[in-house]
């Protein structure tokens, strides 16, 4: 897999979040578990994604 595809993946799940996170804030009872949960699940695709910019272009092993 190409780190460009594997970053595209990681954009594609981060907005999943994104979108299941602003879901649950807008229900009646949110489960503010969940939420932490899934904002901690976010904030490390977004590391991992800034990790692996300045190396784009570069191929890596899929495992």
């Amino acid at each position: 897999m190409s780190l460009t595809a594997h970053v595209a993946m990681l954009q594609d799940k981060h907005g999943k979040l994104e979108t299941m996170i602003h879901d649950e804030s807008h229900r009646p009872l949110p489960d503010f578990g969940l939420i932490q949960t899934l904002k901690k699940q976010k904030l490390l695709i977004k590391e991992e994604m800034l990790r692996l910019r300045p190396h784009e272009g570069q191929r890596i092993d899929a495992a």
